[in-house]
């Protein structure tokens, strides 16, 4: 097991037995608390560039590439986690904005720019009504159910490869990060892109795309040299 996995493992089991010395009074003492947490390498998260993410939705194409279109375009545009893009019904979608449920029940509204206002538009124009539990399912299967997880991480390798772009490399949680990374260069701050994204905390958002906002600074700084040496 990797650092992360072990990690995970053992905060479980020190989890578990606070429970049997705090709540059930088993033990005095937890045999984990001094246990030290595998120290974790921290990666930074793939993305697309901008002419990539182009690219990606210049390659759609095929008999459902208006709802595929639709779901990379809100992927790279709102920063959608998988779940939430299954989950998304028609009534969520209210004139420019998208109501999100997220992790732990918590709604968030999400507002739609041009781009994805049109790719729903093209969207809903071309979806079939149908009935029984999944009617109000926003993106159908070829069977008219609700879309499934692996159906969406299987339209975004195809039309990764079909970009000519590394579907090995990438998924549609990296479009989330390439959403996140493309809104932080260009110049939306952190706390709206924190509640944008549904994370806990601005603070997290810049602990996780620090890479962004230190390149940003080091833009900054190096503007500021040059304006500075100009007055000189």
């Amino acid at each position: 097991l990797n650092a992360a996995s072990r990690a995970r493992k053992l905060a479980t089991i020190r989890s578990f037995f606070n429970y049997i010395c705090n709540k059930r009074h088993l033990l005095e003492d937890n045999p984990c608390k001094d246990v030290d947490t595998p120290k974790q390498m921290k990666s930074l998260p793939r993305y697309l560039t901008l002419n990539e993410s182009l690219s990606l939705l210049e390659s759609v194409d095929g008999a459902n590439r208006e709802r595929d279109y639709c779901i990379l375009t809100l992927f790279l545009n709102c920063g959608l986690r998988i779940s939430e893009l299954i989950g998304l019904d028609i009534t969520d979608i209210h004139d420019d904005a998208l109501r999100v449920l997220g992790k732990g029940n918590k709604v968030r509204v999400v507002y739609l720019n041009q781009a994805c206002k049109d790719a729903l538009a093209r969207y809903m124009a071309v979806r079939r009504p149908i009935t029984g539990r999944d009617k109000n399912a926003l993106f159908l299967s070829g069977q008219n159910r609700r879309i499934s997880r692996s159906m969406v991480h299987a339209l975004v390798k195809k039309h990764l490869s079909a970009a000519g772009l590394d579907s090995a490399k990438y998924s549609s949680h990296k479009l989330r990060h390439t959403a996140a990374t493309l809104m932080l260069q260009n110049g939306v701050d952190v706390k709206t892109v924190s509640s944008m994204l549904g994370h806990y905390s601005a603070g997290f958002t810049l602990d996780t795309y620090a890479h962004v906002t230190t390149d940003a600074q080091l833009k900054a700084a190096q503007t500021m040299g040059n304006i500075l040496s100009r007055a000189v």
